[in-house]
């Protein structure tokens, strides 16, 4: 069971977006073959790999004949049930396995865990109905963000509560949901690490990368964080203790806040590629999407080197309102690296693609990607 997967095996990758579709690029570069398996169709793994099955996450049967046409599985999207991924366990192996996906899928769960190891995690309390939110929210105090428990990312599914009046339409938003709440972390920074574990523990990092939102979504990522090489080496040893408490085996992202007094307080999990990554394609020795591939067919990890700092603007479906953007523009500064997903329709704050930039600093790095994203506008 733990023989490496050579080249030339076939990888099954349950989700189809733009997570597999790099996955699936690298793969093919290493020599494996892909199938994906997801409801949709044309879609942004599907161009690139050699098998495209349609079928519902839900539906075992279809998942257990996907499985059986390959000889191992990853994902690129958490929401999946543990009960199918358990399903296709039985005839492929899965990595990571069920059980990281059942722990980092439910908010709740996540943070069950996160504190019963020890893990730095803001206050937090499983709210069921309005009454005990209110409760919650005495406890805890404001500022704190109500999430639901389960199936969130890019800020879904969660509503802030700055003063015990807002608790009623705080509540009304969850739509009777479970839900989880948290205490507000008053953060300097958003940091991240994305690192691999292989199938026999060895672990490989990426660092601290730091994150700017905008609207819940990741807007930019800069690589290597700003932060003190104390604070870079703790978000690295928590990150190796989370993944050797959860067991993973392939690529996952911890993503953490940074308090006003350096502290670091884990916010989430991602058992899988994360966005905060994707600067690694151009500008490491081994991106995260080929150190998935080696971590899940049991080869050795590759060398996270990274040359030059860099950094990774996203780019959404606002882009194009109007019209197509200006790609010429963009790909005049020399170091600017375009990633476009194969998505059909551009929609306001859906994920289109991305631009990497490298540099001699950090901060020219971020300059410079944003300065390209810009010109892709030539309304601006």
């Amino acid at each position: 069971m733990n023989d490496p997967i050579l080249p030339g095996s076939t990888i099954g990758i349950l989700g189809s977006g733009q997570l597999g579709r790099m996955i699936a690029i690298s793969a093919r570069r290493m020599g494996y073959r892909i199938h994906t398996l997801s409801p949709e169709t044309d879609s942004p793994t599907g161009h690139v790999a050699d098998r495209e099955v349609v079928a519902a996450y839900d539906d075992v049967e279809a998942v257990k004949r996907f499985a059986a046409d390959v000889d191992v599985i990853t994902l690129e999207f958490e929401n999946i049930s543990a009960a199918c991924v358990d399903a296709a366990s039985l005839i492929a192996p899965v990595r990571p396995k069920g059980s990281v996906l059942h722990t980092t899928q439910n908010r709740l769960r996540e943070k069950t865990f996160l504190a019963e190891h020890g893990f730095p995690v803001a206050p937090f309390r499983h709210i069921k109905s309005r009454d005990e939110l209110v409760a919650a929210v005495d406890e805890i105090g404001t500022s704190a963000v109500l999430k639901t428990a389960g199936f969130g990312y890019d800020g879904k599914g969660q509503v802030k509560i700055e003063t015990a009046e807002d608790v009623g339409s705080a509540w009304t938003t969850m739509a009777g949901q479970e839900a989880v709440l948290e205490a507000f972390i008053d953060f300097e920074l958003e940091l991240s690490v994305v690192a691999a574990r292989g199938l026999t523990g060895d672990f490989a990092h990426y660092g601290a990368v730091q994150n700017k939102h905008s609207n819940h979504i990741l807007d930019v990522t800069a690589a290597p964080a700003d932060v003190s090489g104390a604070v870079n080496v703790t978000a690295v040893n928590l990150t190796r203790k989370l993944f050797e408490a959860l067991d993973v085996v392939g690529v996952a992202c911890v993503e953490y806040f940074l308090d006003r007094d350096e502290n670091l307080i884990i916010n989430e999990i991602a058992p899988r590629v994360h966005n905060s990554g994707h600067f690694t394609f151009d500008a490491c020795v081994t991106s995260q999407f080929e150190q998935q591939v080696r971590a899940v067919c049991g080869m050795p990890l590759g060398s996270t080197d990274q040359p030059r700092p860099a950094a990774m603007a996203n780019l959404l479906g606002d882009l194009w309102a109007n019209g197509e953007p200006d790609w010429t523009s963009a790909l005049a500064i020399p170091e600017v690296k375009l990633h476009l997903y194969g998505k059909q329709e551009a929609r306001p704050g859906r994920k289109m693609g991305h631009l990497t930039a490298m540099a001699d600093t950090q901060e020219q790095a971020v300059e410079r990607v944003v300065e390209a994203r810009k010109s892709l506008d030539s309304t601006l």
